[in-house]
């Protein structure tokens, strides 16, 4: 009898490390940012990062990996392990990657497991003082007088920003330069500095230089007029009819992850942008949050991204030959 309780508590001790062990998360989980420091993309990856730690009781360290249209945080991301302790959080460029770049080796739907629909943003068309032009038509009669001669700072190929000036040129008939940089904030630095005639990006970035009057605002991408940028009209309502473009954010796994893995993170995204501090914190950076934050929600919404975008994509590689 004694024997046979020595074996069991052995047994118990050998048990109770395995079963820590296994229990998720036990350690640091890393948040894949494609992006570089300062975007609105950055910015919502933080926030919901340090909205996840105090649920999930692990750190949720963000980690920028930069360049080539998402690309390369995207490949750092599948070199992971399918384990849930490293998650990406995606933008208007993830449905474009393997469009734009037939090599990138990742399907934006396949090989992406949508965990949650986390925040969405207008953009600001924002000029720089010396351009004549205090709104939407006047923009566009100087932008066809000048024709490649005017300049639109963009961050890499297939980057939210690109694929606004790119929509811009194709519904207005428009040809002006599009000049990459590595960030959205170097694009804004030099619109700032008068190197770069305008651009179209985050009121997160934009409202400030706005209000301070280093750059001039003239409309918010979205169909309609947003709360989160008032006094501003649409694109659409002001000759451009039919743009439409807001920036979003899908927060990602790998596929393989383990089911009650996907569930714990699932629902940990599920709470952390239920919580009204949350909520407020993403609108002071000028997001909101969706009707309906759920992976079936986000998983749709990835679908359809995809098919929108695929024949401007297909237009953007023709162009560049």
């Amino acid at each position: 009898m004694r024997r046979r309780s020595l074996l069991a508590a052995a047994g118990m001790a050998f048990a109770a490390p395995a079963r820590a062990q296994d229990r998720f998360p036990s350690r640091p989980i890393r948040m894949v940012i494609p992006v570089g420091v300062g975007g609105v993309t950055d910015i919502v990856g933080r926030i919901l990062c340090e909205a996840l730690t105090p649920i999930l009781g692990q750190p949720v360290v963000p980690e920028n990996v930069v360049g080539a249209g998402s690309t390369i945080g995207a490949a750092a991301f599948h070199r992971a392990a399918a384990d849930g302790y490293t998650i990406f959080i995606g933008t208007n460029n993830h449905p474009l990657m393997k469009a734009l770049r037939p090599d990138f080796p990742h399907d934006p739907v396949t090989d992406f497991v949508p965990l949650a629909l986390v925040g969405r943003q207008p953009f600001v068309l924002a000029v720089h003082p010396s351009v004549p032009a205090q709104d939407v038509a006047q923009l566009l009669a100087w932008l066809r007088a000048q024709r490649d001669a005017a300049n639109f700072g963009s961050t890499n190929p297939g980057a939210t920003n690109h694929l606004a000036g790119e929509l811009l040129k194709q519904i207005a008939g428009l040809d002006y330069t599009i000049v990459p940089y590595r960030t959205a904030a170097l694009a804004v630095q030099d619109l700032v500095a008068g190197r770069m005639n305008f651009t179209i990006d985050s009121p997160t970035m934009l409202n400030p230089l706005i209000q301070g009057g280093q750059v001039r605002g003239l409309a918010v991408s979205s169909r309609d007029r947003s709360v989160l940028v008032p006094g501003l009209p649409s694109l659409n309502e002001s000759g451009v009819t039919g743009y439409d473009l807001t920036a979003w954010q899908v927060l990602f796994a790998k596929p393989g992850t383990p089911a009650p893995v996907l569930a714990t993170l699932e629902a940990a995204a599920r709470r952390a942008l239920a919580d009204p501090a949350v909520q407020e914190r993403l609108r002071r950076a000028g997001v909101d949050t969706w009707p309906d934050t759920s992976a079936a929600a986000a998983a749709q919404h990835v679908r359809d991204e995809v098919a929108r975008w695929a024949p401007i994509a297909a237009r953007i590689r023709q162009a560049a030959g």
